[in-house]
């Protein structure tokens, strides 16, 4: 298997958990937590600031030294609204009592103490649609550079419909050339509707030094240390991926490959 493609733990309590220690990479960190009602999940996030993000169900959330009271009224993920997620600073402790079943996302990057603890979605998240044909997808923007939300982090979320493709055409964020490109490593983790599916993500790089194809289940991550990473979903079934992306700063600026670029110049 892949060192890429990382199978949940379990299928209750902490299922990953991605640090830049077990990534071999400097930046992104991520957390998964699958819930039931009356479960509790915590941390410290020490220097590290974090987004949880209410993937699906109900929880009752302190951090940061605050209450949010109960948040989550996405119950399915594939409902595709903006979901409740919530902003914390380098140095907070937080926890969450599940409310119902729950789904529940820690992405975290290195925090410099520039924005206080928040609330930063449904509210304000931007709904975008983009691409054509059949690369046309559907985002959540919840934390990307256009909100000046976090220190470090980009978060985002995106649903592919069934045999449509997506991060595509193949682009790469890997270097430190602003504005040109920047360097953001980056994972993926994705949900299959119906949950038996599959999809396809590729990470290769243009010299051949990574080139790997994994299938995805649902519940798997992807690291993506470099190089592009194309993903498809399958006629019958749809596609859910949440992305978490941090570098040395807060920007998205990519190349798309040179060989399928046409495909985006043609698409403009």
């Amino acid at each position: 298997m892949s060192k890429l493609l990382v199978k949940p733990m379990g299928t209750r309590g902490k299922v990953h958990d991605c640090t830049p220690e077990s990534a071999g990479w400097g930046y992104v960190g991520f957390e998964l937590h699958r819930l039931e009602s009356g479960d509790l999940a915590s941390g410290v996030l020490g220097d590290r600031e974090g987004i949880v993000v209410y993937v699906e169900g109900k929880g009752h959330l302190t951090g940061a030294g605050r209450d949010f009271g109960v948040l989550g009224d996405r119950m399915d993920v594939f409902e595709k609204t903006p979901p409740h997620c919530v902003y914390l600073p380098a140095g907070s402790g937080w926890t969450v009592t599940a409310m119902s079943s729950l789904t529940l996302a820690i992405c975290t990057a290195p925090g410099t103490g520039g924005h206080s603890a928040a609330v930063i979605g449904p509210e304000g998240v931007p709904q975008v649609t983009r691409g054509r044909g059949t690369n046309t997808r559907h985002i959540n923007a919840i934390a990307m550079e256009e909100r000046d939300v976090a220190d470090s982090l980009l978060v985002t979320e995106v649903f592919t419909p069934q045999g449509h493709w997506s991060s595509y055409p193949p682009h790469r964020h890997d270097e430190d050339d602003f504005p040109n490109m920047t360097y953001l490593e980056e994972t993926y983790y994705h949900r299959l509707n119906p949950a038996q599916g599959f999809g396809v993500q590729r990470v290769f790089t243009e010299d051949g030094s990574l080139d790997e194809t994994m299938a995805v289940s649902n519940h798997d991550l992807v690291l993506v240390p470099k190089g592009h990473h194309p993903c498809g979903s399958p006629y019958g079934y749809e596609m859910y991926y949440l992305n978490v992306m941090a570098g040395p700063r807060r920007n998205w600026r990519f190349k798309n490959h040179p060989d399928h670029d046409w495909i985006a110049k043609r698409d403009a």
